[in-house]
């Protein structure tokens, strides 16, 4: 717990980036348990944000990694909805890892999108990241997560509730009421929209096989 007080909770996206790229510099591969250690057990938002931004980089094109990134915020945010005041997560989890080359690439592909998002955010509505918004929002993480496994074998459809968990991530890292209230909107458009792209792909894109074709589509474009 002493190790948690020391530590410096990210106040921005850049923040966030920038921690994750100079682990990256000093591993040959970076674990979960790394990250957990260098941000602190406290920071619920990098925790959220983070596994989702990565998501949408060509790491989130390996198989499996969508659903298996789904599964972290999910641990992340049933332990805030129930009120913890400590990330927990087990070994097995934390020792989980990647390449550190493959990171830093994927970090240089968010740097971008954390100065943008970082310059569209302030210190606005404060109170919409507190209280029962942090358990509104801690929910509508955890619905989001559920749906990404099997959106996970649809061409780009895992990086909507992606993008949505990202920006309650942002909203709980810079504490922007009104971006917490943009974020949860957009959680119910991808849940809406993620839902019925899944229930008419198969007819559109005539059975299995042209499900494999888009599948393998997607791995290029992401992997390109």
């Amino acid at each position: 717990m002493s190790d948690d007080m020391g530590r410096h909770e990210p106040q921005s996206v850049e923040d966030v980036i920038g921690e994750l790229d100079e682990l990256a510099a000093q591993n040959e591969k970076v674990c979960i348990g790394d990250v957990l250690d260098d941000f602190g057990r406290r920071s619920f938002g990098p925790f959220i944000m983070l596994p989702a931004l990565i998501e949408i980089t060509p790491v989130g094109g390996i198989p499996g990694v969508p659903t298996f990134l789904a599964l972290i915020i999910a641990l992340v945010a049933v332990q805030m909805l129930f009120g913890k005041d400590h990330i927990w997560m087990p070994q097995f989890l934390q020792k989980r890892a990647v390449g550190a080359k493959k990171l830093h690439k994927s970090v240089k592909k968010l740097r971008g999108i954390a100065h943008w998002l970082d310059g569209h955010s302030k210190d606005r509505l404060g109170n919409l990241t507190e209280g029962i918004w942090l358990k509104v929002a801690a929910f509508a993480v955890i619905i989001l997560c559920v749906t990404v496994p099997p959106l996970e074998f649809l061409p780009f459809a895992s990086s909507g509730p992606m993008l949505a968990i990202a920006a309650i991530g942002l909203a709980l890292i810079v504490r922007d009421g009104l971006v917490m209230l943009f974020a949860l909107l957009l959680a119910v458009a991808a849940i809406a929209g993620g839902t019925y792209y899944y229930y008419t792909s198969d007819d559109e894109e005539g059975g299995s096989g042209g499900l494999a074709t888009v599948i393998a589509a997607e791995v290029s474009l992401r992997s390109g």
